[in-house]
């Protein structure tokens, strides 16, 4: 049955936590409502209010308020919620945006941590301690440490031992009475006996009872022995005495159902860093898991299992490494494995005894372990895209269901071939395996449709024959993924009446009224895994690949202003089925909204793509509406422009340069008056904080070229920072890359006509096809010509626009390579000039275009060769000023590069000395001590300036400086 008490006053309640939270951090938008509603699972509940509070006073405020009001409160701060544990049809709370601190304790021994903040993000804090979280779950780049401790996550390597439950030292924690307790406090179990005294008289009780029943002791042994997070971590009962330390390790897995996790002291673990990774093939899953043991034993640290359906996918992925696509996959399972150390000999020692365990395996194949990073990164890759490369491939209309389950390791394998022959009998087609085999926990995924009762019925036997299957090897229905909504009707069948009785036990002392996260972990209701599910209409072709994992949303530059790509997809795919259920008011609302929030907000940057496991880029759809809205007048206009494009680029800079001689108000209001007019998404805003107008970019020949440069019309646009690049050669980037060409001996060409040329990002990012269309036809000949078919490479040195230019010719002229300048100079230019290293520290901002390109490397490369001190901050991200974004939109820009930032601002705090720390670099040679700013592309060094108040500079520019004589 739906959650939600019809009586409750929705508006009233929204009413008073506004007053009582402030602005914007509460909503009934339809729009915020729908985006919010998702989650990877396949239920989907529509929430009454969405509410963002900032503190955990304002969670406990809400908490009290929601329990006044008699509403149910679900609290949304993980990346995945795969099992249904973090949707609503009442109040969400989403935590994720203004929970997001870290504070590393004891020299990385220890790390405190705030809910929304991901697993990723923690350990890159870690890194330089070379340490990390013991949790490790595939989707670590997108699950938050909210839903880490909420379902007791662990992942590949960590098993039971550095599991969440294991690692967790002490939590900041809001029980539904609005009772706020840190159990590091001196005094906060004496606290919580005062503040919560039958809470705390009923833990004891229960403890007793368990303790007194020896079948519940074994039980919990058994179960806890494994991965298992079906239920209530009643383990917490055996092994803790006090009340506290019970509370605390119930709440670990408990779903929100118990209470508020505020904040999270973890033991870290040590980074080992001398690491082998192998794929070992078998023929069969049996045979696969079959090895499981004998592996074990010669201390692998993991061995993930993947069955031949998940190799066969995987294969599809044009990045999938050599050792999995040039199999010949036919009924094949296969092994990834690793071995660990702290140094070459150990590790050497380690897999020099494991070295007889797999000459001993019936390998279709020899072994081969390799310790080379990119190697190791490709193979992980696959393993952890698999859910979504798995799902991606279900049919039009279904939804792919993930489920993970445990059994000893001992019976995995005929456990595996048992739930393969299910699939057979219930006729699902295309399932695989794949997953955590050294822990005998195995995920499996298969399709289905949800409009079809065949299909529900089939649904519904299936689930019970693998109840049944997998209690019969004695194993747990949940290992990972905690019990949400789909299992919960299942804890009883696992536990036995008297430990499903202590369970419900504990929900009522902790949450009387049982208004948190009501249908989660618990439920009496034995059908109640079938109802709330989520249709999945096809849409819009760009986008229907979607799983909706929500690996996309940390890299998206939107994601505290308006949508992420995950939302941005489920808004669409909400238009279309309140079309087709004739809402048509719903529907007009969410469209009306989505133009803003979907469309203008989007940065087109292409980071969703690179962090989505089926390589879905979001900007492909936000292309598309831009160009369906545009108009006939616009295409018109724009095309135009392209034509006449020598003439047109110099004109935005002629604009910033006369800018530069009024006072700055005169231009700031005449932009807001005309944006007024003619709207904020066609008329840039002037800036103060703009750089003037740049140059004309000049026409190079020369007999012997070595590459082709294509200067960009950036630097026409823009002129550089005080005290940047200057010279005969010609002003910023392209400046300085043309002197260390001729410093170097490196000869370039320019192609003919280079002024009237461009990459065609202006065009692309707006979905002018039209004059995007004339400016390829310029563009692509003339490179042809100028590379002589292709013989030299083009350089260009704004990563933005080689990005550009490598999708213009994708098609059109494969044949011609281009080269970000700073590969270029790195492995051309470099090499031949003499440069004078300081101690100065450089801050690196890389791009978005850069890290896509995999030319971030070199752009590190070059300011280390510039100073000994290269700091690339750990919350960079894009700037977000995509081309004109950050002119029509300056509030994307700030929200995007409000947490780099504020990095920034602590690292010139840091180096410079406190008078001198609002103080810019000079052009003249920079001291010792003192810091540059750098990046590789105009835009995002604007993007930057605006962001920090510190010039950002093109990391050539300061390469030039240093090799001057």
């Amino acid at each position: 049955m739906p959650s939600t008490n019809l009586e409750i006053p929705w508006s009233r309640l929204a009413s008073s936590l506004g007053e009582q939270l402030g602005d914007g951090a509460v909503s009934r938008r339809p729009l915020d409502l729908h985006a919010l509603a998702h989650d990877a699972s396949h239920y989907l509940l529509t929430p009454e209010l969405l509410v963002r509070p900032t503190s955990t006073a304002q969670v406990a405020a809400v908490m009290a308020a929601c329990d006044r009001a008699g509403a149910p409160i679900t609290f949304r701060s993980g990346g995945t919620s795969l099992s249904g544990q973090a949707i609503t049809d009442a109040v969400l709370v989403d935590t994720r945006r203004h929970f997001t601190d870290i504070e590393v304790l004891d020299g990385g021994a220890r790390v405190r941590v705030q809910p929304g903040v991901t697993v990723r993000a923690v350990n890159a804090r870690l890194a330089p301690y070379h340490r990390k979280l013991g949790p490790d779950p595939a989707s670590e780049g997108a699950c938050t440490l909210g839903g880490v401790i909420a379902n007791n996550s662990s992942g590949m390597h960590c098993g039971t031992e550095l599991n969440t439950y294991a690692t967790l030292e002490s939590l900041t924690f809001v029980l539904p009475s609005g009772t706020v307790i840190d159990s590091a406090a001196p005094d906060a179990e004496a606290e919580l006996a005062a503040r919560e005294p039958e809470l705390v008289a009923g833990l004891l009780a229960l403890r007793r009872r368990v303790l007194a029943d020896p079948e519940s002791v074994a039980t919990i042994r058994r179960l806890f022995a494994m991965k298992n997070t079906m239920g209530y971590g009643v383990n917490a009962l055996l092994d803790y005495e006090r009340p506290l330390d019970m509370l605390v390790h119930l709440m670990v897995g408990s779903e929100g159902t118990l209470g508020f996790v505020a904040s999270a002291v973890l033991a870290t673990v040590p980074v080992h860093p001398e690491v082998a990774t192998g794929l070992l093939v078998l023929d069969t899953v049996g045979a696969a898991t079959g090895s499981v043991p004998d592996l074990a034993a010669t201390g692998v640290a993991t061995a993930e299992l993947l069955d031949a359906a998940s190799l066969r996918v995987a294969q599809q992925d044009p990045r999938c490494p050599s050792q999995i696509a040039e199999l010949e996959v036919d009924e094949h399972a296969a092994l990834l494995v690793e071995w660990q150390g702290d140094s070459p000999a150990e590790l050497d020692a380690t897999l020099g005894s494991a070295a007889a365990t797999l000459e001993g395996l019936a390998l279709t194949r020899p072994a081969r372990l390799t310790r080379d990073a990119r190697e190791r990164a490709a193979l992980w890759r696959v393993r952890k895209g698999l859910f979504s490369a798995v799902a991606e491939a279900r049919p039009a209309g279904t939804n792919a269901l993930l489920e993970d389950v445990v059994v000893g390791v001992d019976v995995l394998g005929e456990t595996c071939v048992a739930l393969t022959e299910l699939f057979d009998t219930h006729r699902y087609e295309d399932s695989v395996i794949f997953g955590h085999a050294r822990d005998g926990n195995v995920h499996f995924l298969l399709n289905e449709r949800f409009d079809d009762p065949d299909a529900m019925r089939r649904y519904a036997a299936f689930t019970e024959d693998m109840v049944d299957l997998v209690l019969g090897q004695g194993g747990s229905l949940k290992a990972e993924h905690g019990t949400g909504r789909i299992m919960a009707p299942f804890v009883r069948r696992q536990y036995g009446d008297e430990l499903y009785a202590v369970m419900w036990e504990i929900k009522r002392l902790l949450d009387p009224r049982g208004l948190l996260n009501p249908a989660a972990v618990l439920s009496d209701e034995p059908t109640s895994y079938l109802r709330d599910l989520k249709p999945s209409p096809p849409v819009e072709e760009e986008v229907d690949r979607c799983v909706e994992c929500g690996y996309c949303e940390p890299v998206c530059p939107s994601k505290d202003l308006t949508l992420t790509p995950r939302q941005r997809i489920v808004v669409r795919r909400d238009i279309q089925t309140a079309r087709a259920a004739g809402d048509h008011a719903l529907a007009d609302s969410l469209e009306r909204d989505y133009d803003y929030d979907g469309t203008q907000t989007c940065a087109v940057d292409g980071m969703c793509q690179s962090a989505c496991p089926v390589r879905i880029d979001t900007g492909d759809l936000t292309r598309r509406l831009r160009r369906e809205s545009a108009g006939r007048l616009t295409e018109a206009a724009w095309a135009g422009a392209a034509r006449a494009w020598g003439a047109v680029a110099p004109l935005g800079g002629l604009a910033l340069g006369a800018a530069r001689l009024v006072p700055s108000g005169v231009p700031v209001a005449a932009t807001r008056v005309v944006r007024a007019v003619a709207g904020a998404d066609t008329v840039p805003l002037y800036d103060a904080r703009l750089p003037g107008g740049g140059s004309r970019r000049r026409e190079l020949t020369t007999a012997s070229p070595v590459a082709v440069l294509f200067s960009t019309c950036i630097g026409e646009m823009f002129g550089t920072e005080p005290g940047g690049h200057t010279g005969d050669l010609g002003p910023g980037a392209g400046g300085a890359l043309v002197e260390l060409c001729v410093r170097a001996g490196v000869p370039l060409r320019t192609p003919s006509g280079i002024g009237g040329l461009c990459c065609g990002t202006p065009w692309k990012s707006k979905g002018l096809t039209s004059g995007y269309a004339v400016m390829a036809d310029r563009v692509v000949p003339a490179l042809r010509e100028a590379t002589e078919g292709g013989r030299l490479p083009v350089v260009v040195e704004a990563s933005s626009c080689v990005e550009g230019l490598l999708v213009m010719l994708a098609e059109r002229a494969p044949e011609v390579r281009v080269v970000d300048a700073v590969d270029f100079v790195r492995d051309t230019v470099l090499p031949r000039l003499d440069v004078r290293r300081t101690d100065r520290t450089l801050v690196v901002h890389p791009t978005c275009s850069s890290e896509r390109a995999g030319s971030t490397e070199a752009l590190v490369a070059l300011a280390e060769a510039v100073s000994t001190d290269v700091v690339v901050p750990v919350s960079w991200g894009c700037c977000a000023f995509a081309g004109d974004r950050g002119l029509l939109h300056p509030e994307l820009t700030a929200s995007a590069t409000a947490d780099e930032a504020a990095e920034v601002a602590g690292i010139v705090a840091r180096v410079m000395p406190p008078r001198a720390e609002h103080a810019s670099p000079s052009s003249a040679p920079t001291p010792a001590g003192a810091l540059g700013f750098v990046s590789s592309n105009r835009t995002c060094e604007i993007g930057m300036t605006r962001a920090t108040g510190q010039p950002y500079r093109h990391v050539l520019e300061l390469l030039a400086q240093a090799t001057r004589a």
